[in-house]
């Protein structure tokens, strides 16, 4: 698809070199009307890159830097800048923080890799994208009765790795935390949900709970 105008300018930020560094050449072979002119991994890194501001940024939700997302998005806005945000977590009440903030677009990183250059030139256009399954997501969330507990950010995090099989040493290491903290974290996930009412005692348990809750999606 050719733009007869000149090309989207696009700026990417993760925090996941090697993803920074498929995606940006993804992109770049993907669409004839997209020019990647930066692929930062910090936010700072963004504000300051000479090209800024640039149309759209394709935003990780989940950089490690304690900078509410509602900040950024709002930062972006005030420069004219769309916003996409990419996330590992589809869960709901994220997705809608996220679009009240003024976010166009979220994707979940582990879906079709093409849906990104249509969120892209969505948000372009100053229209909102998300996924056929985001939508089912958020539908069907809106009309259950909300019985899972709230969890922090950081335990959506620990129970999505831990619930995708990564050992505690490996939840801990991803996240740059010690492996009691990523323990204490379990403890607290797991009595939050008995609290509700739910046994995720077992690894088994809390995986199906994390499906089910929209805090990791279903594999094949």
């Amino acid at each position: 698809m050719t733009n007869n105008h000149r090309p989207i300018r696009l700026a990417l930020v993760d925090d996941h070199r090697m993803l920074l560094g498929a995606l940006t050449e993804w992109i770049r072979g993907a669409a004839d009307d997209i020019e990647m002119v930066a692929a930062v991994t910090t936010w700072p890194e963004l504000l300051t890159h000479p090209e800024f501001p640039v149309d759209v940024v394709l935003l990780d939700l989940d950089l490690k830097d304690n900078i509410p997302v509602s900040l950024k998005i709002s930062t972006l806005k005030t420069t004219g800048v769309k916003t996409v945000l990419m996330s590992t977590y589809s869960e709901p009440a994220l997705v809608r923080e996220a679009l009240a903030a003024g976010a166009l677009g979220y994707l979940v990183k582990s879906e079709e890799a093409s849906m990104i250059v249509d969120a892209i030139r969505a948000a372009y256009n100053g229209k909102s994208y998300i996924s056929a399954e985001l939508d089912y997501a958020l539908n069907s969330s809106a009309n259950d009765d909300g019985g899972s507990p709230r969890l922090s950010a950081q335990e959506r995090r620990v129970m999505a790795l831990y619930g995708a099989g990564e050992p505690v040493k490996a939840v801990a290491y991803q996240l740059g935390i010690s492996e009691e903290t990523a323990k204490s974290y379990l403890k607290r996930i797991r009595e939050k949900y008995r609290l509700a009412g739910y046994d995720v005692g077992t690894k088994v348990a809390l995986r199906k709970r994390a499906i089910h809750d929209g805090i990791l999606l279903q594999t094949d």
